[in-house]
């Protein structure tokens, strides 16, 4: 199984916080997803969580704040016979203010060279996530 990280990077005041998520410009049929991905081996879960951060949004680690650990969950991908420990964190984001943006990633992943397509939405205005990836909104 794949050890993964998931961020729900949230501004504003609870409730009523806005989240951030994303769409694949040249593949928006992938849905609407939060930052995260796997877990290098001997990468420290923490480090694994800014990494994907920065790598997917261009948000570096110094524009967040770490409010704590939301779930562990178990994730079993359709037609994939693995299933993925998922992490999920909740971060406050404290950078510029900035509501819609693209960033182009630059990883040693499959996702290198593709467009991402930002935007903050209120939380209770989400919609379903990919992958099931709003598996634990509610305990935010």
């Amino acid at each position: 199984f794949k050890k993964k990280v998931l961020g729900y990077i949230t501004k504003g005041e609870d409730p009523n916080w806005e989240i951030l998520v994303f769409k694949q410009k040249e593949h928006p049929e992938a849905g609407l997803q939060v930052p995260g991905g796997t877990i290098e081996s001997e990468e420290l879960i923490i480090d694994a969580l800014y990494r994907e951060i920065e790598e997917e949004t261009g948000i570096p680690r110094d524009e967040l704040i770490l409010e704590g650990k939301v779930n562990k969950t178990s994730f079993y991908p359709k037609n994939k016979n693995t299933f993925y420990e998922r992490t999920i964190f909740h971060l406050t984001y404290i950078g510029p203010n900035r509501s819609e943006w693209e960033h182009l990633v630059e990883s040693d992943g499959e996702d290198d060279g593709m467009t991402f397509c930002h935007r903050f939405i209120p939380v209770h205005e989400l919609p379903k996530l990919a992958a099931n990836q709003d598996q634990a909104i509610t305990l935010l």
